[in-house]
């Protein structure tokens, strides 16, 4: 028989903490153990349940996901952390993963890869999705890259930029947009102008470092 991974839910969201539950409750190797709606109830359960995995959210009230992962992490608890975290969060990654964090998923993750990430955090290792891994590196590597609300991209060249991220050719936009192959290369050169990039490539890069696009062209 499997063993048994613990599994104490941290979010203040009723709807989060029920979904996670749903995809976990049908597996026989996994026990929701608890739920916690903010980072000090989190830890407190974290003391009297002892679960192995807590996955967290970084944005609670009262105290939030980083300070308690401080909190557990200072104080030798058992378990490990999984952070739930969104692409509006990159810059809190680096910090959690100073702080003892050992995982990060994307919150619209399917729940095939909410399991995968549990059992390997379960065994110490770290885990972090796909997604996840790039942003992090793009900062790392980019961190003068702005967001489209800095460089005042208009709702057009925005959608322009997320059709180009998922490799459609200007006569794909044009259709898609029902506008006309010359205009799509007229808003194309005023979006790489914007951005102080090269080529399409680098802007689908772009698009996917901001949150634009994904890696699953499904979306």
């Amino acid at each position: 028989m499997s063993e048994i991974i613990r599994v104490l839910i941290a979010d203040d969201h009723t709807v989060v903490r029920q979904g996670i539950r749903i995809m976990l409750e049908p597996k026989h190797d996994f026990k929701v153990v608890g739920e916690a709606i903010n980072g000090i109830e989190a830890v407190e359960l974290c003391k009297i349940l002892e679960p192995d995995i807590m996955i967290l959210d970084l944005v609670m009230p009262v105290m939030d996901g980083l300070e308690t992962i401080r909190i557990i992490t200072k104080a030798n608890l058992r378990t490990e952390i999984l952070v739930l975290t969104s692409f509006s969060e990159e810059d809190k990654v680096i910090s959690a993963l100073k702080a003892g964090a050992k995982g990060f998923i994307l919150k619209d993750s399917s729940p095939n890869e909410l399991i995968d990430a549990i059992r390997h955090v379960q065994k110490g290792e770290l885990w972090l999705s796909p997604e996840v891994i790039y942003r992090v590196l793009s900062v790392l590597i980019h961190p003068d890259i702005k967001s489209t609300a800095e460089i005042d991209l208009t709702s057009r060249e925005i959608e322009v930029l997320k059709l180009v991220s998922k490799g459609s050719t200007n006569r794909e936009i044009a259709t898609t947009l029902s506008i006309s192959e010359g205009t799509v290369r007229f808003h194309m050169n005023h979006i790489l102008a914007k951005l102080n990039l090269s080529n399409r490539t680098q802007a689908a890069l772009y698009a996917l470092r901001i949150g634009l696009s994904t890696l699953d062209n499904s979306n």
